[in-house]
């Protein structure tokens, strides 16, 4: 009765469905290994949480926070940008602090877009993007995302009728851990900048990166025309301070603060704090968290490839996408396996039509412990139905 369109064409999760399936698992008594949610096992760095410990005994952050106290994180966020990338952003007109990158994308999309208008989505990508489409009242375009490209999008296939307002990139990728370089960013925001289209890159996981690669940010092929959202979650494991920044192109920010202005004050001072401190330890501390999920990933890949899977080896982010043969419905598949192994992994088609046939693994676990699901999972048959308890 109360549910508004825009709410009722957020699209469903089927999370909810691995999360029964995971419960179901611990009712039959399995060890369960949930390898489902992206969310960092490894803690914030001390000197970070030291920060936030003294805030909270400082009577001066219990109040509203405005923009002008946002100073020191705004401050902070430039020059990350520009010791990590060489991008010069004004930290007044040019960087915002966010309440998470996912608050800061369904945001931007009421900020810079009217119902109607046509958003370019990477398929398979992010389920929250659809949500956020959705809440906005925009079409939605899917841009396929195929492995013979190395999962990157090919702009010049989408079709000339198609005048998308603002375009979602995300690289070090989510859900399939393939990367861009900046020749890749270059081409992109050309190919906006010709046709009127915001370019709105998600980069949570730009220090995530594994060996010599470094991720580029979309920010080195300028501001115009250009926002980018960053976060402190996977870096540096602060998930749950929900904290990160949007900086780019100034009308676009302008118009964020705006929307932010009329929903949020800005995250408390103590975490803007710590997040400052955060932004600015030496890239070693970055590199150390990075070596973890690395370590993960040199015990996970070779068990995948040795059931038989389809997994290529990630320079980047904390997810192994793995695609699976002979699977035709990962959803079942997935439900399958957290109910007979106690492994519970992301089935591709979460993340949108062109997923199917993978399913994804969060790197959250000890190697040890990786090699055990993947051996879990010899057992699973790849084709069956879902049991009746779902």
């Amino acid at each position: 009765m109360w549910m508004s369109s825009r709410a009722a064409d957020v699209p469903g999760s089927v999370f909810a469905l691995m999360d029964a399936a995971k419960s179901r698992a611990r009712a039959r008594g399995l060890d369960v290994i949930d390898l489902s949610i992206g969310s960092s096992d490894q803690s914030p760095p001390k000197a970070v949480l030291e920060a936030l410990r003294q805030a909270t005994r400082d009577p001066l952050t219990y109040r509203y926070p405005l923009f002008s106290d946002t100073a020191p994180l705004r401050e902070a966020a430039a020059a990350y940008l520009l010791r990590r990338f060489g991008v010069r952003a004004d930290p007044e007109t040019e960087v915002l602090p966010l309440i998470g990158a996912q608050e800061g994308l369904a945001h931007l999309l009421l900020a810079v877009t009217d119902p109607g208008d046509t958003l370019l989505l990477p398929d398979p990508g992010y389920p929250p993007y659809l949500g956020a489409a959705a809440v906005a009242g925009l079409r939605t375009v899917p841009l396929p995302l195929r492995p013979k490209c190395g999962f990157l999008p090919d702009l010049k296939a989408v079709p000339d009728e198609v005048q998308p307002r603002a375009l979602v990139l995300n690289y070090p990728n989510n859900p399939t851990s393939a990367v861009a370089d900046a020749a890749f960013f270059t081409e992109a925001t050309a190919w906006c900048r010709a046709r009127g289209t915001l370019l709105i890159h998600d980069h949570p996981y730009a220090e995530l990166t594994f060996g010599d690669y470094r991720a580029p940010s979309a920010l080195e092929a300028g501001q115009g025309g250009v926002v980018e959202l960053h976060s402190l979650s996977k870096t540096h494991h602060m998930g749950g301070f929900r904290v990160g920044f949007a900086a780019g192109d100034a009308g676009a920010i302008a118009a964020l603060a705006r929307v932010k202005g009329a929903v949020d004050f800005h995250p408390y001072l103590g975490i803007q704090r710590a997040a400052a401190l955060a932004l600015g330890l030496p890239d070693e501390v970055g590199r150390a968290g990075a070596a973890v999920f690395q370590a993960r990933r040199d015990a996970l890949i070779p068990a995948l490839r040795g059931l038989g899977w389809e997994v290529h080896w990630p320079q980047a982010s904390m997810y192994a996408w793995a695609q699976v043969p002979g699977l035709t419905d990962s959803v079942a598949y997935a439900v399958r396996a957290a109910e007979e192994s106690g492994v519970v992994v992301s089935p591709g088609r979460a993340f949108g039509a062109r997923g199917e046939g993978f399913v994804r693994f969060a790197l959250v676990q000890p190697p040890e412990v990786l090699v055990a699901a993947a051996q879990r999972l010899a057992g699973v048959a790849v084709r069956g139905k879902i049991s009746s308890g779902t």
